[in-house]
């Protein structure tokens, strides 16, 4: 099994690709759910954010009212940055657990949706593959005006706020262009699946986790012979 890391940037559609991924079968871990579980009251990521931010970012039953902490964050940077402290090692924690089950399931790749993956750099490392999802900004800022019901300045602002797709693009090894029309986009999915899927580069770790039960196997088996001729 390897891993491909997937992001892209507010408003690119990145959500509407990974679902095309699901579609196909894929194994795809969303980090956007498991960043909003690891918040959660009573979890460690919640009581350091509170404490970090104040009672003001709560909801009346405890939860965290993310519109206010959103429009926090996105207009100071090193508001940002705390919040990216605190829930980031939370969220990597609940992504390794996840990997595993999907492995032991037997899938060839899974899908890490990163929104985060070249800014922090920390994933970079364990990624096979990594894939980014874009469009031109005027496209971007129009349909985020649109799905936010955002003036211009204040969709400018959010999508300023983030590292520029152009960026993006030259770090990713695959680009999933989404400027135009979805049925060609859906198309690039299709094709990149069906790379990935038929690509041998699942095989290292699995070899390498057979030759180790093998061995595990081969000690347990002389461990016994030893144990059952030992001399009384």
């Amino acid at each position: 099994m390897f891993l491909v890391g997937l992001t892209g940037g507010i408003a690119s559609g990145k959500s509407s690709v990974i679902q095309v991924f699901q579609e196909l079968g894929c194994a795809v871990i969303d980090v956007d759910i498991i960043a909003r579980h690891v918040v959660q009251p009573g979890f460690p990521a919640h009581r350091r954010i509170v404490e970090a931010f104040g009672t003001e970012v709560l909801l009346e039953n405890g939860d965290i009212n993310r519109k206010v902490l959103g429009d926090l964050i996105f207009k100071q940077a090193h508001l940002r940055h705390l919040l990216n402290t605190i829930t980031h090692p939370e969220i990597h924690k609940e992504m390794m657990k996840e990997t595993f089950k999907y492995f032991l399931r037997g899938y060839r790749y899974v899908i890490l949706d990163v929104p985060l993956l070249f800014e922090t750099k920390k994933l970079l490392k364990y990624m096979k593959h990594t894939v980014v999802v874009y469009c031109d900004r005027n496209t971007q800022l129009k349909r985020l005006m649109k799905r936010n019901n955002l003036n211009r300045e204040d969709a400018e602002a959010r999508i300023s706020a983030q590292l520029p797709l152009e960026d993006k693009v030259q770090m990713a090894r695959h680009v999933l262009d989404n400027s135009g029309e979805w049925n060609i986009t859906k198309g690039q999915v299709i094709l990149l699946h069906r790379e990935l899927e038929h690509s041998l580069e699942y095989l290292p770790l699995r070899l390498g986790v057979l030759t180790g039960l093998l061995g595990i196997a081969g000690l347990l088996c002389f461990l016994t012979q030893y144990l059952l001729h030992r001399p009384s």
